[in-house]
């Protein structure tokens, strides 16, 4: 059986099963402020189904790669101690230079032959030629260097030999482990790709098959969703259920795990897509349109591939794979930096409260988080207990007599903020990003999500604790619709533009824009 079928929801038996057991749940409030819409049963259970996490293939591939640089040069490290013996200034200008050169072009001549491909890596014994051969031309590389430089007699031979060895072998039994646990964890569906089809009928039919096809594709679909009605689009395309319309895509993309919107839907229906990507856009999913069924052809360079499958991209997710990691690491080392410099500052305010007014020393609001999740935020108690507001609904405004005095200074110093530190620690913000907003947050008693079009889409990364729109002075109370327009500008820019040089760059300049407490009150 296909692997795309292997999950029991997507048999034909048993979608007709579940087709006819549809009821559409009713609408109910969303906590997170968008707009209320219908799921039906299915969706709902395949949406709680795909809830967890899956292993990113880039991921799982770049680890991999280090993995294995590691593996050669610790047991060339080793080989060397355990029978040249430790002498620092052979070591240091001859065998470790030799030891990352090797090890190094090893891992290079491996991704040149593709093998971290996934398909390579599924089945071992298919690419431990090309393994072999390029562990072989590394060391026949640092044998020529050795030559040419005259550093021939300096290496012990049985070192040489002893390293060549040990390393293929540990390759052979590595790459057969890898491709163990590769072929269960497609099994399981823990490592995929998981993709949702928008658009019916025909052309979704015939990119299914053509996926289908390729038996080493990491895609896994995971359900159709489209506007049009069964004549049009039936409720099951090639095996898989139809599970909604486009406004319940929003939703169930925001309870499941998805990783790639598919836009089944030829380029000369250009007021059908760009109605759907106006729709859809603030998801922080790669988003691509097929085009495999369309006459008009571009350069190669002009698509990516699904497979087999051509792809115009049209947006990829911010800040994934490599890149998230890279700005978790930069949040949690700058976040235990600033905790070891101000914890004097964090418990001389919490003193302060507790003598200033009576209650806790901190305060939880609920607040948007990645991709509209509901978040705590920690903060220092800034009012009177009794007058908190929990939800934000009224904003607080100058002299305003909910603020105790120690809160007063505490918010136009953004000292109150400190306590966020711990929430970037446990992965709910980050250090630079939008400012997360109250869920009910609203201007004139309209939501800021009913002011500006598209507002969600800044959610597409987690929130931060400091931001490019509070660098750009928008900071503080938002009183008019202007204000929050240009928030939502400064939070796009930043996440259209992001680095971990503009993420150092925003947090160098925040003290510097605190300064200026016009806006804070």
């Amino acid at each position: 059986m296909n692997k795309f079928n292997r999950d029991s929801a997507y048999h034909s038996e048993s979608i007709r099963k579940a087709m006819a057991a549809i009821k559409a749940e009713p609408g109910q409030t969303d906590a997170a402020g968008e707009s209320v819409v219908e799921m039906s049963r299915l969706a709902r259970q395949t949406a709680n189904r795909l809830s967890q996490e899956n292993y990113s293939p880039t991921m799982i591939i770049g680890s991999l790669r280090l993995a294995e640089f590691a593996l050669l040069a610790v047991t060339g490290f080793v080989i060397y101690a355990l029978y040249v013996g430790i002498s620092l200034e052979s070591a240091m200008y001859f065998y470790v230079p030799a030891v990352v050169i090797g090890s190094g072009l090893a891992v290079l001549l491996i991704q040149a032959a593709d093998g971290y491909q996934v398909p390579a890596l599924r089945s071992a014994l298919r690419t431990l030629p090309k393994v072999l051969s390029a562990w072989s031309i590394a060391f026949s590389v640092i044998a020529l260097m050795g030559f040419f430089l005259q550093y021939g007699l300096v290496f012990s031979r049985v070192w040489f030999a002893a390293w060549f060895i040990t390393g293929a072998v540990l390759l052979v039994i590595g790459r057969n482990i890898v491709a163990y646990g590769i072929r269960r964890w497609a099994r399981n569906g823990v490592m995929e790709r998981r993709a949702v089809i928008v658009g019916g009928g025909a052309i979704a039919k015939a990119l299914i098959r053509s996926i289908e096809q390729d038996a080493d594709n990491d895609i896994r679909i995971c359900g159709i969703f489209d506007d049009r009605d069964e004549r049009r689009s039936p409720p099951v395309v090639a095996g898989y259920p139809k599970l909604g319309n486009i406004d319940s895509l929003v939703k169930f993309a925001r309870m499941a795990r998805i990783d790639m919107l598919i836009i089944a839907l030829p380029l000369n229906a250009e007021s059908r897509v760009l109605e759907l990507l106006k729709k859809l856009w603030i998801l922080p999913l790669d988003i691509r349109l097929a085009a495999h069924a369309n006459k008009l052809r571009f350069r190669p360079r002009a698509y990516s591939y699904v497979g087999e499958v051509p792809m115009l991209d049209i947006f990829d997710r911010p800040i994934t794979d490599w890149d998230s990691v890279a700005k978790r690491a930069f949040d949690i080392f700058f976040s235990l930096l600033a905790i070891a410099l101000l914890w004097p500052v964090m418990i001389g305010t919490a003193v302060a409260i507790k003598l200033d007014s009576k209650g806790p020393v901190l305060f939880r609001q609920k607040r948007h988080g990645f991709n509209n999740e509901v978040i705590d935020v920690l903060k220092f108690r800034s009012m009177y207990t009794d007058q908190c507001d929990p939800t934000a609904r009224a904003a607080v405004t100058k002299g305003d007599p909910r603020v105790t005095k120690v809160g007063r200074f505490i918010r136009k110093s953004s000292i109150d903020e400190l306590p966020q530190f711990f929430n970037v620690l446990r992965g709910e913000l980050s250090l630079v990003g939008p400012r997360p907003h109250a869920v009910v947050a609203a201007a004139h008693d309209r939501l800021f999500a009913e002011v500006v079009d598209g507002y969600f889409a800044r959610h597409r990364v987690k929130p931060g604790v400091t931001g490019w729109a509070q660098i750009n002075g928008w900071r503080g109370e938002i009183d008019n619709d202007e204000k929050i327009k240009q928030r939502t500008a400064c939070d796009l820019y930043y996440i259209e533009n992001w680095s971990l040089l503009f993420d150092l760059k925003i947090l160098l300049l925040t003290p510097i824009r605190l300064l200026n407490t016009d806006n804070a009150y």
